[in-house]
């Protein structure tokens, strides 16, 4: 498995998810289809901005639910935060290697 983790009880190694959406986002971008709506946030006129909008949006929406208790809208707008900060971390040339290493920076030790 990926990253050397092991999977979940909830199911595929979250590595691995994020490693294959994270792809599909690079592809989009490369490939710019037409109709797909990551490629179009790599084309949108307003460029990063949008893709700034939609994370201060996503969070917004991410902290009503969990006011609400709602779980399944919760995950629902974490997904969603999640795959729009794959978004711009693609824009500004930076990887899953850099979230990683971040991430592993601030684990304590011990």
């Amino acid at each position: 498995m990926s990253g050397g983790h092991e999977g979940t009880r909830d199911g595929p190694d979250t590595d691995a998810v994020l490693d294959e959406l994270f792809a599909v986002v690079e592809s989009r971008k490369e490939e710019l289809p037409e109709g797909s709506y990551t490629a179009s946030l790599f084309t949108h006129e307003k460029g990063e901005n949008a893709v700034l909008e939609k994370l201060g949006e996503e969070t917004t929406e991410l902290v009503l639910a969990a006011k609400d208790d709602d779980r399944e809208e919760l995950a629902h707008e974490a997904a969603d935060i999640v795959y729009h900060l794959l978004v711009l971390l693609s824009m500004k040339g930076m990887d899953l290697a850099d979230l990683r290493e971040e991430l592993r920076a601030r684990r304590p030790e011990g």
